[in-house]
């Protein structure tokens, strides 16, 4: 019998449409825009100034606190301003444009398509590359990745998990990816492991993905330590949480970290990106992003520069359908509604998924008939409707008590409701008010 978490989830439709589309290039454009935030935590200072010449891999923002990360140059060409530039979120923050001229790299980037297998490095020495190249966690979360790989006093590391289970519906990217670059990914993986001192990984690949199931089980022989695991298909089970629950058995304390249970997440594409910037000398400044929906003209997986804009990857993949109702940043049960096509990639940028107009709108709310069915699928524990109503009516303290801090947005709530109450908006906007005055009394 196949593993999965214990708690909630759901199994929606898979309209994994875009599954077995190789990776392909995208032509950079005459201009690419580059925010100096792609990342949780303090945003980034630019280093670079109008006219200042830049080729791929030079670094243009530097962090500015232990929870944050460095930001490279995507393009060879010439800085034309830093000024504010609207963002996936719906507001203009801080970005740096370059003109670009040709493609050249950094003399220390290596290009070479060979695999470096063997990483002479020490463990401290893996992270500070990694904290120079601009790593961040690629599902999504963009956590930045030498501070997760750096566990609190008191912790430690017992067993890293390799998260390959993409359960969002339509996004195939870490699909792909695991399939074009799955010697990378292993090697990846042993060098995340001689960073964390551990001597067991666990690959964990949902049930359907076969092919990336067969691949990963015949080359992880090669690799001490290294296991594979087939999840049966459940979302939201590339939550950490879920993920660790599902291959470990341990369960994370409300508001407890998975350090805490000796474990560390990280994505297929994080362990990619980890392997190019500690073996190659490669900073982060490309990824694979999805482009997919139910009328667009040829779904693809695309490897995409940082900067580029979404309406360039839109037209590889046909163009937006006249039908459209909604562009979404992601997938469909975690992504966000953009306010424009024109932004451009960063280093959380998955997929971009076009909705028609019909699957768009939205049904009218009706009231609640108390069936529960929300309860029984929250992979937290916790009670939506109730964590609605407490939002709606700004009952913070009692919010906290019931943890709305612990959901971890998956949708799964709004997606069973038959009342069809749109609870995660209003708990996402309550989990920001009681984060918010959390904050303030540890101030």
């Amino acid at each position: 019998m196949l593993k999965t978490f214990r708690i909630g989830g759901i199994h929606p439709k898979e309209k994994k449409i875009s599954a077995g589309k190789a990776i392909q290039p995208i032509a950079i454009p005459d201009q690419v825009i580059i925010p100096l935030s792609q990342h949780i935590g303090a945003p980034c200072q630019p280093v670079v100034k109008k006219g200042d010449t830049v080729k791929v891999g030079t670094l243009i923002g530097k962090s500015v606190g232990f929870v944050s990360t460095n930001i490279h140059s995507p393009v060879s060409g010439t800085v034309l301003k830093i000024d504010k530039a609207l963002d996936a979120s719906g507001y203009k923050r801080d970005a740096v444009f370059i003109k670009v001229e040709g493609d050249e790299w950094e003399a220390s980037v290596d290009r070479s398509p060979e695999l470096k297998k063997t990483c002479d490095l020490a463990s401290g020495e893996i992270l500070n590359k990694i904290a120079a190249a601009g790593i961040v966690g690629m599902g999504g979360a963009t956590f930045p990745s030498h501070v997760k790989l750096t566990p609190p006093p008191g912790t430690k590391a017992e067993i890293l998990i390799i998260n390959g289970v993409e359960c969002e519906p339509w996004l195939t990217s870490d699909h792909q990816l695991m399939m074009e670059k799955s010697d990378e990914i292993l090697v990846g993986t042993t060098i995340v492991m001689k960073a964390l001192n551990v001597q067991k990984a666990i690959i964990g690949i949902e049930n359907n993905k076969q092919d990336a199931i067969r691949l990963f089980n015949q080359k992880a022989k090669e690799y001490a330590g290294i296991t594979v695991e087939p999840l049966k298909v459940q979302y939201p089970q590339g939550g950490e949480k879920q993920l660790i629950d599902a291959l470990t058995g341990r369960q994370v304390g409300s508001g407890a970290l998975p350090i805490s249970v000796g474990a560390v997440v990280q994505n297929v594409g994080t362990v990619f990106a980890i392997y190019e910037a500690v073996q190659k000398n490669k900073p982060l400044v490309e990824r694979v992003v999805t482009v997919t929906g139910k009328e667009v003209k040829q779904p693809c997986n695309i490897l995409s520069r940082v900067g580029i804009p979404l309406n360039d990857l839109i037209g590889v993949a046909g163009g937006l359908p006249e039908t459209t109702g909604k562009v979404v940043s992601g997938g469909p049960m975690m992504g966000k509604a953009l306010a424009s096509t024109d932004i451009p990639v960063t280093k959380g940028t998955s997929g971009i998924l076009i909705i028609p107009t019909l699957e768009a709108k939205r049904k009218a709310m009706k009231d609640c008939i108390r069936c529960a069915k929300c309860v029984s699928v929250c992979p937290m524990g916790l009670n939506p409707t109730l964590l609605m109503n407490l939002t709606e009516y700004e009952v913070w303290d009692r919010a906290e008590q019931e943890h709305i801090t612990d959901c971890i947005e998956c949708g799964s709530c709004s997606y069973t409701c038959p009342a069809d109450r749109p609870l995660l908006d209003y708990i996402r906007l309550g989990k920001g008010k009681v984060s918010g005055i959390i904050r303030s009394r540890k101030n």
